[in-house]
């Protein structure tokens, strides 16, 4: 049902483009947003496990991580292929001009080694704490997706929806957070 749920917003996204008067910017700004989505709501697995007891959420942090990646994929190949037709040259100019290019470029790069070590072979390859020490990537990954956003709105002149963002996430992170996890169980334990 999750798969099917994360697979909607890709449907919608395609189904509405072309209703759009520039279907390239759209997808690109769809594809960015739902990218951001899925990585919050992958973070925001831990904090719901700690905070309701619920241990099954863990089984959905995987599947909502690809999906991150998935629409990731989506997100830079259309900047790749419609956007920039395929000019290299032009992509590594304009990562090396605009800042918040290289900084989604980078968050996307640190999302391929996550998305290729999300099997349970892998796991088992690499060793549980190895492979956890790799996973935690996600954060910085989460960090620079929201600042990519961030500059990005920056150059619009609305900072306010990549604010909230940005908000979410930190909130996601200060609950990993052991002290303030811990006041949150007691509370729940209450």
């Amino acid at each position: 049902m999750l798969f099917v749920l994360c697979l909607l917003p890709a449907i919608w996204i395609g189904s509405t483009m072309l209703q759009h008067p520039d279907p390239v910017d759209y997808l690109l700004e769809q594809t960015g947003l739902w990218t951001l989505r899925m990585l919050l709501l992958t973070l925001a697995v831990t904090p719901l496990r700690k905070l309701t007891g619920w241990h099954g959420a863990v089984r959905l942090r995987r599947l909502l991580g690809l999906y991150a990646f998935f629409y990731s994929v989506l997100h830079f190949s259309t900047y790749l292929v419609f956007d920039q037709s395929l000019d290299l040259p032009s992509v590594v100019a304009d990562v090396i001009d605009r800042p918040f290019i290289a900084v989604g470029f980078v968050a996307f790069v640190m999302m391929i080694p996550l998305a290729a070590t999300s099997t349970n072979k892998m796991i088992k390859r690499l060793g549980g704490q190895r492979w956890q020490r790799l996973h935690q990537l996600v954060y910085l990954i989460g960090i620079a997706g929201a600042l990519h956003f961030w500059w990005l709105a920056q150059s619009k002149a609305d900072i306010r929806e990549p604010f909230i963002y940005a908000l979410i996430l930190a909130v996601l992170l200060l609950m990993r957070h052991p002290p303030i996890m811990q006041r949150l169980q007691a509370l729940r334990a209450r």
